[in-house]
């Protein structure tokens, strides 16, 4: 699927030199975006952006300072699932 939008020519030189390629820059943002938000995981997330593995994604949320999705909700769940294989 192809997404574009219209930019003002000088406004599109502008953001070219600041961000360099226009539509990777936007797909970040989108990713940014939709994993803060919870709108979709790890998974999508590395599909969207291209990356080979999950610590490829994890890599990438870190290095764009994207705090990973883990609530203490997530975690209490992990706890509960250790113990259901420990029993």
């Amino acid at each position: 699927m192809t997404v574009s939008f219209e930019l003002p020519n000088d406004l599109q030189h502008e953001l070219q030199i600041a961000f360099g390629d226009l539509g990777q820059a936007a797909k970040e943002a989108l990713a940014v975006r939709g994993y803060s938000e919870r709108k979709f995981g790890m998974g999508t997330l590395r599909r969207l952006l291209g990356l080979e593995d999950r610590w490829a994604a994890e890599k990438w949320l870190a290095d764009h300072q994207v705090v990973r999705n883990y609530s203490v909700e997530d975690l209490q769940a992990d706890v509960e699932t250790l113990q259901n294989l420990s029993d």
